[in-house]
């Protein structure tokens, strides 16, 4: 059975074509229809719409994500404790053998799952009280990401017909995301792994699930093993600092030559990408090519590097070097610089005053423009200067 909806959401889900943003009942007779042309029975349908509906805190929550507005060491230090690295310390011997499952299954090491455990729910203590069946069929109606989540109303369906998913109980994350490694359900349902040999896969209630589950889910999306993601360096007082960003790479060799070294051990034999996310004075790091694998679980380059360095500190690196960086933009500041650097015609998304990987390009491309370090960090100096 889970074979075949699997096979059926693969091979349906991407034609999904549900009115956004008008009557909410026509919107959810429309997924209604889309489900049943699937296969999916009417009686999971029906249970998974019935009494559904807008929950408005969900879409304040959407809009309001004003926490990756913090710069990476503000974010960093707010996300990571003493006492967060300890209690990782502590799942890893507990689960030791679900750990060691997942890296020979899956490639996968265990301070990636530990960091983004940690973070997503404090090893599940904290999975979140929204009605994920609302949740979904919110985001889902609402016009900004209708072609992520109809996808995922339809995947929750099918998890309702395994008897996976309880509609109007089963609880989590205000975005849809379910169990302790907070996963959408067309993860769930096609690479959720039944870790501790019940027959059943809950994420919600067992640990080696979820551990299973997120390693297979970063194997599917490219995971490497035996590879490193993210290695602190030390770099240079002066270099071509237009080579960082996350949108290029070099070899070792060719970072070496430039002057960067490995602040612990050696570089890896790998291509790399040259990361400073508060610019050239402040932390600096080399991402290996597991690190792009990571936005595939979130799309926030503040918490993907955080969860990433989290993850080799879990496996015994130091304290990053947090360098004295030059001051950066405040969240007004940052939007009046999207909106001149889009004026002057760079790609930098959505004006939110979030410092992302489009923006960062844009002022690269700008401080180069400008004859100044190309390091992709906007400072006050720089947005007078535009």
């Amino acid at each position: 059975m889970r074979l075949v909806l699997a096979f059926l959401l693969a091979s349906a889900l991407p034609a999904v074509s549900a009115p956004c943003g008008g009557d909410f009942n026509e919107f959810k007779a429309a997924m209604s229809g889309e489900a049943r042309a699937m296969g999916l029975s009417d009686a999971a349908i029906q249970a998974f719409m019935k009494g559904g509906q807008i929950d408005k805190a969900v879409l304040k929550a959407d809009r309001g994500q004003g926490f990756f507005r913090k710069n990476f060491i503000e974010f960093s230090q707010a996300l990571i404790s003493k006492s967060r690295l300890q209690n990782a310390g502590v799942y890893s011997k507990k689960h030791d053998a679900s750990f060691d499952e997942a890296a020979r299954r899956f490639g996968v090491s265990r301070g990636i799952i530990l960091a983004f455990w940690a973070f997503e729910t404090d090893f599940g203590a904290v999975q979140g009280d929204f009605d994920t069946r609302n949740a979904l069929l919110t985001l889902a109606h609402d016009c900004r990401r209708p072609e992520l989540f109809q996808p995922q109303v339809l995947a929750a369906i099918a998890l309702t017909a395994k008897g996976d998913f309880d509609p109007g109980v089963t609880q989590g994350a205000w975005a849809g995301e379910i169990g302790q490694v907070q996963m959408l359900p067309r993860d769930i349902l096609e690479r959720g792994e039944d870790g501790d040999g019940d027959g059943l896969i809950t994420l919600k209630t067992s640990a080696p699930d979820a551990i299973l589950s997120a390693a297979h889910m970063l194997q599917y999306h490219g995971w490497r093993p035996n590879e490193p993601w993210l290695q602190e360096v030390v770099v240079p007082d002066q270099m071509d600092w237009a080579q960082s960003g996350i949108d290029k790479e070099l070899s070792a060799s060719q970072w070496a030559a430039m002057g960067v070294t490995a602040r612990e051990g050696r570089l890896a034999n790998l291509p790399a990408s040259l990361l400073l996310p508060m610019g050239r004075k402040g932390p600096a790091f080399l991402a290996y090519p597991n690190y792009k694998v990571l936005f595939e679980w979130n799309k926030s380059f503040v918490y993907v590097t955080t969860a990433a360095y989290f993850a080799t500190r879990i496996e015994g690196a130091a304290p990053y070097d947090a360098g004295k960086p030059e001051a950066g933009l405040s969240a007004d500041q940052m939007k009046a610089l999207q909106q001149t650097l889009q004026a002057r015609g760079h790609d930098v998304g959505k004006i939110d005053g979030v410092l992302g990987a489009m923006t960062r390009a844009a002022v690269q491309k700008e401080q180069t423009r400008l004859g100044l370090p190309a390091d992709g960090w906007p400072t006050p100096g720089l947005l007078g200067k535009l």
